[in-house]
């Protein structure tokens, strides 16, 4: 299957669908969307994943969203969005990427550090304090936010 990732231009309609794959809260997505960078991952003109970059500190950039459509899922597209953003990172001479997760990610937290990110804090009750809902992932209550990051 060929992919092709580019950044999604300001007049373009912004994927909310995927990106709610990644966050549940419609609330919390729209506090970063206008003020971090879209990149779309296509297969045959169609948006199959998406990430979303944004300035956290000086030479520090997050990768505060990541998603791929269900269907498409376990095909790798997620690590190649991973790369597209560790390369961005660099092209933008930012020394530090970091990238959050819930506890309950399991698949994310393997996937982020098989790119390259180590573990570097827990925020406790990230979840309880920022969502309404109760979020239950892989059969485990996502309440701490797992921080990675990888100095580039």
């Amino acid at each position: 299957m060929e992919i092709q990732i580019r950044k999604l231009d300001n007049n373009e309609e912004i994927p909310y669908d995927l990106l709610l794959l990644a966050d549940p809260s419609i609330e919390i997505i729209n506090s970063y969307i206008h003020r971090g960078i879209c990149y779309a991952a296509y297969a045959d003109n169609e948006i199959v994943g998406i990430y979303v970059m944004i300035r956290t500190r000086p030479l520090t950039l997050e990768l505060v969203n990541i998603a791929v459509k269900e269907e498409y899922q376990r095909n790798g597209i997620g690590k190649r969005l991973i790369l597209s953003a560790i390369e961005m990172a660099k092209k933008d001479d930012s020394k530090v990427l970091e990238i959050g997760t819930g506890n309950s990610s399991i698949y994310q937290l393997m996937l982020y550090q098989k790119c390259g990110f180590r573990i570097v804090g827990v925020d406790k009750d990230f979840f309880k304090r920022h969502y309404k809902d109760k979020i239950i992932e892989n059969g485990i209550e996502c309440i701490d936010m797992i921080r990675l990051k990888m100095d580039l």
